[in-house]
């Protein structure tokens, strides 16, 4: 891989994500392995999270390799203990470390002093492994990424930060439509230009949800309050109101196209029932393929590959 750790999606270059993204496709059929044997992961977690626990500990057993979790209970990451001497100790002790934190200068921190890889498996800024999950999604039902166009409503949150730079980066079109104020920062959209430029794919922004999603292969939404802005979450409710995906919006968008959502959803905020039990909706293969695509991305950075 480009990089020996994978803090942002653009850690990695198109053909990083092309392999991995084939490559875990071909991996479902047998996923059973011995390639990490007597390798070890730390999982340390500021936030819980069923699914990426889960991915993460079932994939590193399916490569023969232990987890050790750790609770920021258990650690106190910047509180007990500095982030650098936590990052130092643990790799004395372990091979590779995934770590769920609220700031990005955490995970930094630990790739900077634990001389391991570590893989941020989400911050406020970006959330790569979800989006690894997206694309082999995306390939596994549409056939390809280059050229398909994908849609994201709603807050320009740390995914629709990971969303846009993978999709700069292998060619897939992607349109977000946001309130005024809660867009993707400039400098990410900045980054994501200059990817496109050598893929084509083609950027927009816009306020305007039924803009966005016209004619779209995908259409993707998260919840509008992400952990740790509960305090935001009425006034956030207000703010969003004109942006949930419901039947009269996926209209719009081509007949055959994906709905998508990393999980957890709040039915009847961001998206209702009917659109996330519809025959376009491929939440819970998204869901699956955290296991798929982090088992191909532990390979990588625990194998050196």
């Amino acid at each position: 891989m480009k990089s020996p750790h994978l803090l942002s999606i653009s850690d990695m270059n198109t053909e990083d994500i092309v392999s991995l993204v084939t490559s875990a496709v071909e991996g479902k059929k047998d996923p059973w392995t011995d390639m990490l044997s007597r390798k070890t992961l730390a999982i340390l977690f500021e936030k819980p999270s069923s699914r990426t626990r889960v991915s993460f500990e079932v994939a590193m057993r399916q490569l023969g390799g232990e987890t050790i979790y750790l609770s920021q209970a258990e650690v106190g990451l910047g509180t007990r203990e500095s982030v650098p001497d936590v990052a130092r100790v643990l790799g004395r002790y372990v091979d590779i470390i995934a770590a769920r934190t609220y700031t990005h200068r955490t995970v930094e921190e630990l790739a900077e002093y634990a001389g391991v890889p570590v893989i941020n498996a989400l911050s406020d800024y970006e959330h790569p492994c979800q989006i690894l999950a997206d694309l082999l999604t995306i390939y596994e039902k549409k056939g390809a990424l280059k050229g398909i166009t994908l849609a994201y409503i709603g807050d320009g949150n740390n995914v629709a930060n990971s969303l846009l730079l993978a999709a700069a980066l292998t060619g897939m079109n992607f349109r977000i439509a946001s309130p005024e104020g809660y867009s993707i920062a400039g400098p990410v959209i900045e980054k994501a230009r200059i990817f496109a430029t050598a893929s084509g794919a083609q950027l927009s922004l816009t306020s305007q949800p039924e803009e966005a999603v016209e004619n779209a292969d995908v259409v993707y939404t998260d919840v509008w309050a992400s952990m740790g802005q509960e305090d935001e979450a009425e006034l956030r409710q207000t703010v969003f109101a004109g942006y949930q995906v419901n039947s009269g919006l996926m209209s719009l968008a081509r007949k055959d196209a994906l709905f998508m959502h990393d999980l957890p959803a709040h039915r009847g905020q961001e998206v209702t029932d009917e659109v996330m039990e519809s025959p376009q909706s491929v939440i819970f293969d998204q869901a699956e393929n955290r296991l798929h695509a982090q088992r191909e991305l532990l390979i990588r950075l625990g194998s050196g590959r």
